[in-house]
């Protein structure tokens, strides 16, 4: 690491009881009933977030019945964009005729990612599987009848991928749900608390199944705003499915009861607060498909956006949406193909990495080794003849273009021999070792990585 001395917690506390029976009991008995902060009720348990630390890039995939008529999934009816008779009768034009989940789990592992996170009930209540806890699902109402979530997990867990699912905790189209458009209510739930439970006992029901047939290895809950972690049972939820899988991890949108912040689509200038953050975005401007949104991001701003998220420690979650056949667009194949191919070029400044050096060093992102002994740069062709590193300690053992072998010899300009403040590093890459989109410089240093924080002269 970055030569800040860290508060131990190596230290063992022996226990007659395991942590998550404890744990079990607290989130059941006295956590619905008091105010903790969001803060402390996000702390994740560090060895079960290993994986998605590591992780780095997650595929995201909005499928529904709004990919029919291309319409904004779920929020065209809640908006009054369109009549909800006319968004729930997309489900009729729902046939799935052309699903490939073993392609679609190829093109995610050729990514690069190492998890996925797939909508099995966006807020519209329309489930890809066959639940039983009503009958509004794809496998019931649609031309496809068939479940198509099984078939994908299945596709998945047969690559080294993770299993995220996206389960939304509001249901717009269930009557015992409060909520229904933007501007009118059933009820209110502390009003009619025996309706309420009737929904609580209706969403928790659908987590069973979801936790019995698939047991994921993240939940992405959404829509949590509407209610109170307490209205939810937060707590409750938090503990069933971690009695079921204790190294399940959850997301942020759980009223507090998750374990990492989820940003959506905006950049995070700061890091977000979390110890573990994850972005997630869109490859175009929805969600899911749109046969009017043309407006889809190049390879470059991709890959150059996800080069910041982990330069800030953080991953990224890039969402595709499916057509209502089953084909993926070609423009997002076409972007998960080219990501692919830069983040083989360059995985071991991806992958396992951790957050690189503070701002004000280099004019880019940066990512270290977990020993902090190797730092990758990350260079744009524009800034390819002219990278520099200020404040750098270290003595540069060896620094080459990540992927291709060439190696770099640094230039040290600025350095008085009478001054401990170092000199500005300059290199250049040359043009034959430069990636089309963004290249990748390894400094192998002589330890721990070291960084000069003054302000120049005597300091």
């Amino acid at each position: 690491m970055i030569h800040f001395t860290p508060i131990s917690t190596n230290s063992k506390v022996k226990t007659k009881h395991s942590l998550n029976d404890i744990y079990w009991i607290i989130s059941l008995f006295v956590l619905p009933f008091i105010g903790l902060p969001t803060q402390l009720k996000a702390q994740a348990d560090t060895s079960k977030m290993a994986w998605f630390a590591d992780a780095k890039l997650g595929i995201f995939i909005h499928w529904g019945i709004y990919a029919v008529d291309g319409t904004s999934e779920s929020w065209a009816f809640h908006n009054k964009q369109v009549p909800y008779p006319k968004y729930m009768k997309q489900i009729e034009g729902f046939k799935a005729e052309k699903y490939d989940p073993t392609y679609w789990a190829n093109l995610i592992e050729q990514s690069g990612a190492r998890y996925t996170v797939i909508t099995a009930k966006h807020h519209d209540g329309v489930a890809l599987w066959d639940t039983k806890m009503n009958t509004l699902s794809i496998p019931k109402k649609s031309p496809a009848k068939k479940d198509v979530l099984t078939p994908f997990v299945e596709a998945i867990r047969k690559k080294d991928i993770k299993l995220g699912i996206y389960y939304s905790l509001i249901d717009w189209s269930h009557p015992n749900y409060p909520q229904f458009l933007k501007d009118s209510v059933r009820y209110k739930a502390t009003e009619d608390t025996l309706r309420w439970n009737r929904f609580r006992q209706f969403y928790q029901g659908q987590l069973a199944e979801l936790n019995k047939a698939y047991k994921p290895d993240l939940y992405w809950f959404d829509g949590d705003w509407e209610h109170s972690a307490q209205e939810w049972q937060a707590a409750k939820v938090r503990a069933s499915i971690l009695a079921s899988k204790p190294n399940t991890i959850i997301n942020g949108r759980l009223q507090g009861y998750g374990d990492y912040e989820t940003p959506e689509q905006n950049f995070p200038v700061s890091r977000p607060n979390l110890k573990y953050w994850e972005l997630c975005m869109t490859t175009n401007d929805n969600w899911g498909y749109r046969q009017s949104d043309h407006n889809f991001k190049t390879p470059y701003q991709i890959i150059s956006i996800f080069a910041d998220c982990i330069g800030m420690g953080g991953n990224l979650l890039l969402d595709i949406g499916p057509k209502a056949d089953g084909t993926i667009p070609d423009e997002q194949v076409n972007i998960l193909t080219e990501l692919g191919a830069w983040t083989k070029q360059h995985q071991e400044a991806i992958f396992g990495s951790i957050a690189g050096m503070p701002q004000g060093h280099f004019y880019g992102p940066s990512t270290l080794s977990k020993d902090s002994t190797c730092l990758y740069l990350f260079v744009s062709q524009t800034a390819a003849n002219n990278v520099y590193l200020k404040g750098l300690n270290n003595k540069i053992v060896s620094a080459e273009v990540l992927g291709t072998g060439i190696s770099l010899e640094p230039k040290i300009v600025g350095k008085i021999s009478w001054s401990h403040v170092p000199g500005l590093v300059y290199f250049e890459v040359p043009a034959a070792a430069q990636n089309k989109y963004i290249s990748v410089i390894k400094l192998k240093l002589d330890k721990p990585l070291s960084l000069y924080r003054g302000k120049g002269g005597f300091d």
